[in-house]
């Protein structure tokens, strides 16, 4: 009996182990469970997960910040690219400015193709339009009929009844009458009566007013005009064409803006020239064309200043800051490397533009600072436009000008198949793939949480029937008798 007691007494506190775990691991767990499955299964997935989805996340940053860094690439140099546009054509620099010596007389504006030169202009005559003052009218009522009023080839009708038999209502119908092409009466009060004006607005010898009574009757008469029917009004003044000279040559115009005389030039007749001489003869002013060197001056520091810009985010981009320790997003990078060297190339390039002298930025006072920028020697570059506005203008603008050849060249790696488009393309794939590994991870850790959850389930349905079975042992154990051995047995 002293041999059996021994085990029994040892097997009741074997059991408190298994106890204590249920108590400490099933904390939270229902129906005396064991583990804590759901805990447990989010640690082992957690651990699992975290490091790949770490190294997911960590490249994706990567190539966001890397497809933001080219997006800046990409609107500097279109930036960058507007401003050629002033500059990259021949077209770009047939900009010419007109001075008139008379502005009095005359004044002018150059378009492009405007001829160079100095020209000699007389106006003789300015373009009017015509007006007409009727007869004193003295009675309340003018009568009735229908009046068809003219200017040059337009006609339109106006009819008078017994409601607006007055010059008024005439002035009013014809202000409102359907097709006018621009006569305006206007009734004045004068001391022998009430007088109708008639006013063209378009000036020429061809725009005269007749106004005929076509009603058959003679209500109207009194208010008639035109060829061999001039009794009825005073030409207070007559349509006329302008009369003008440029360097000898006469020319007319039927109004006094011009654009057909001179190619590329308008000009506007403000006056008439004064006269000398026996017989008098107008005196003429001169009218200079020149190259517009003020405009095409501010385009080239307008050109610097955007590449200044860009010179600036290439650096930001591509550079290293050693008083920081930073480098740039892109530092490395072929695509802005690539770009980078063929600005460069182009801005110091030697162009044939048919002269020695002016054939780089450099000659025409363009020069590279120690950061990379660039500036303009705005007494050099006037020189340069001055002596040889030709050669500026190549230097620029010619097949193999630099800013035809940037804009070549910026284009280029913009473009569907450019190199800063390809680069974009490829770090779109890596951004999709990574997203595709990203989801495939969590499709393969909601597939894992299931089977793990599955397994430790089973496992805990066991632990706990286990449990049941040795708390009931413990149980039947301690209702055995103890046998105790005697001292001196």
């Amino acid at each position: 009996m002293t041999t059996t007691a021994a085990p029994v007494s040892s097997a009741v506190p074997q059991t408190q182990p298994l106890t204590s775990v249920a108590s400490s691991s099933s904390a939270g767990a229902a129906g005396g469970s064991v583990i804590n499955v759901s805990s447990l299964v989010s640690q082992l997935v957690a651990a699992t997960e975290g490091p790949r989805q770490s190294l997911i996340a960590n490249q994706t940053q990567q190539v966001t910040t890397q497809i933001s860094a080219l997006g800046q690439l990409k609107s500097a140099l279109s930036t960058f690219q507007g401003s050629l546009a002033a500059l990259d054509s021949p077209s770009a620099f047939q900009l010419e400015t007109a001075n008139s010596g008379a502005p009095a007389i005359f004044t002018a504006t150059a378009s492009s193709g405007a001829p160079a030169g100095t020209y000699n202009v007389a106006v003789s005559a300015l373009a009017t339009a015509q007006q007409l003052l009727s007869n004193p009218v003295s009675g309340s009522t003018i009568g009735t009929g229908t009046l068809q009023v003219s200017l040059g080839g337009a006609s339109f009708s106006v009819t008078v009844d017994s409601s607006n038999d007055t010059l008024s209502g005439l002035a009013a119908a014809i202000n409102s009458a359907p097709g006018n092409p621009g006569i305006a009466a206007t009734v004045l009060q004068g001391a022998s009566g009430a007088y109708l004006l008639l006013s063209s607005s378009q000036t020429g010898a061809a725009n005269t007013i007749q106004v005929t009574e076509t009603d058959g009757g003679a209500g109207l008469t009194a208010f008639t005009y035109g060829s061999g029917n001039t009794g009825n009004y005073t030409q207070e003044a007559a349509a006329q064409d302008a009369a003008f000279s440029i360097s000898g040559v006469s020319f007319t115009s039927p109004g006094n803006t011009v654009s057909n005389a001179m190619n590329g030039v308008t000009l506007n007749l403000l006056g008439v020239s004064p006269t000398s001489g026996t017989p008098p003869a107008p005196v003429p002013a001169t009218l200079s064309i020149a190259n517009d060197t003020t405009t095409i001056s501010g385009n080239i520091q307008a050109f610097v200043s955007a590449y200044n810009t860009l010179q600036g985010a290439l650096t930001q981009l591509g550079g290293y800051d050693s008083s920081t320790n930073t480098a740039g997003t892109m530092m490395g990078d072929a695509g802005l490397e690539g770009i980078q060297n063929q600005v460069q190339q182009a801005l110091y390039s030697i162009v044939n533009t048919g002269s020695s002298t002016y054939n780089t930025l450099a000659s025409i006072g363009i020069t590279t600072n120690r950061d990379g920028t660039l500036s303009v020697n705005n007494t050099t570059l006037q020189s340069a436009l001055s002596s040889n506005f030709s050669a500026v203008s190549q230097l620029f603008s010619s097949s193999s000008g630099v800013a035809a050849t940037l804009n070549t060249d910026i284009a280029s790696a913009l473009g569907p198949s450019g190199s800063l488009t390809s680069e974009g393309n490829t770090l779109a794939s890596q951004d999709n793939s990574l997203t595709q590994q990203s989801n495939q991870l969590q499709t393969q850790m909601a597939a894992l949480t299931a089977s793990l959850t599955q397994q430790y389930s089973a496992l805990n349905a066991l632990l706990s029937s286990l449990q049941s079975t040795s708390s009931y042992l413990s149980q039947q154990f301690a209702t055995l008798p103890q046998v105790q051995g005697k001292a001196n047995a």
